[in-house]
């Protein structure tokens, strides 16, 4: 579904992505990891159209995005939540959903949720019930729970029904009990939407509990990929990012 070739890109002289080359099957549930400035984030930004690449392919689905814009890359297929909820803050959570609804079905002149159609409406009501947001479908997003607000923001990507959803760590500033509650809604979501989801986690205790592969980045380039247990005894793995306790309690 996603196939990333030969990818760079550079800002200046400093390469943050270097001849990454990887794949991401259809229906499959990956975790990306690596240290701080791995260039983990700035692959989402590639991949979504924030940023050109220097050089290389995305090819989503067989067809090359590198270079699209961000809108054409979404109505493509792929959608995103970042690590700081990017939300309509004045909005409820119902109309945010039906806005963002409405401008994927190109009925951007009518995207005002006050004239948001039926459909649009009622995929919102359908993303509420999937992330249990149907509680809070009438409270503006700035007055929500952090967690709410993390939920709402993979609601807006799942709005426009993506093929492949990235999410940039969907569990930042939460506590552990939160954290496990927002990845078992996360694995539930891709077991019953059958899209190709690919995250970015820090936690490594959740990562090896729910991903189905792993791949790890390092100064921008690929250092390693495979299982959960393939990953967490790999000696540069360890070496490089989980540290020798973790190794050693794998």
């Amino acid at each position: 579904m996603l196939k990333l070739e030969n990818l760079n890109k550079s800002f200046g002289g400093v390469a943050a992505t270097r001849d990454v080359t990887l794949e991401f099957t259809t229906g499959s549930l990956s975790a990306v990891i690596g240290p701080n400035g791995a260039g983990k984030t700035t692959l989402f930004n590639l991949i979504t159209g924030r940023f050109a690449p220097t050089s290389g392919r995305i090819l989503l689905d067989g067809v090359d995005i590198a270079g699209h814009s961000r809108r054409e890359i979404v109505r493509r297929g792929i959608g995103r939540a970042f690590q700081v909820a990017s939300l309509f803050p004045t909005l409820s959570v119902a109309d945010a959903l039906s806005a963002a609804t409405q401008t994927h079905l190109r009925q951007e002149g009518g995207m005002l949720t006050l004239f948001a159609s039926g459909e649009a409406r009622k995929r919102a009501a359908e993303v509420m019930e999937l992330l249990g947001l149907s509680r809070v479908a009438d409270v503006p997003s700035r007055n929500l729970s952090h967690g709410d607000q993390k939920l709402l923001d993979i609601g807006l990507a799942l709005a426009v029904k993506p093929k492949v959803l990235l999410l940039d760590e969907p569990t930042a500033g939460m506590g552990p009990e939160e954290r496990w509650q927002m990845m078992e809604t996360v694995r539930r979501l891709w077991q019953a939407g059958g899209m190709t989801l690919v995250f970015i986690e820090h936690d490594m205790d959740i990562v090896f509990a729910i991903a189905q592969s792993v791949r790890v980045l390092s100064y921008g380039a690929v250092l390693a990929e495979g299982t959960p247990d393939e990953i967490r005894r790999h000696p540069k793995v360890i070496e490089a990012y989980l540290g020798k306790a973790h190794g050693a309690a794998a």
